[in-house]
């Protein structure tokens, strides 16, 4: 996966915007605020994202491609690598999603009537 498709994929989620909020580099992908996504335009691609604790967990065992997200907590986030990685493209869409319902579901309701879900 590139660039490009990691974007257009993060920004199928409704609500989804993004910024530059650490560094001009470092883009963080969020809803209602919240962010569930940061990466930044590097080889090879990588993507933090958050995660059910134990599904994180046992990702990490299955994928040498899924580690303990990278200057993140290491219980809720991955680092997921995209490129030259044994995480295939559907799994990583899969994760994204999974990052995207996680922190939806923590809203509060105004902010999901915000997002319009």
């Amino acid at each position: 996966m590139d660039f490009n498709t990691l974007q257009k994929v993060l920004l199928s989620f409704q609500g989804t915007t993004y910024d530059y909020p650490f560094d001009e580099e470092t883009r963080v992908y969020r809803v209602g605020e919240k962010i569930f996504a940061l990466t930044k335009d590097t080889t090879p691609l990588r993507v933090n994202l958050k995660c059910d604790p134990i599904y994180a967990l046992e990702l990490r065992s299955l994928y040498e491609g899924i580690i303990a997200g990278y200057h993140m907590n290491k219980k809720h986030c991955n680092t997921v690598t995209l490129e030259q990685s044994d995480v295939d493209e559907e799994l990583a869409k899969e994760l994204m999603a999974h990052s995207y319902e996680l922190v939806f579901s923590k809203l509060s309701k105004k902010q999901r009537d915000l997002v319009g879900r």
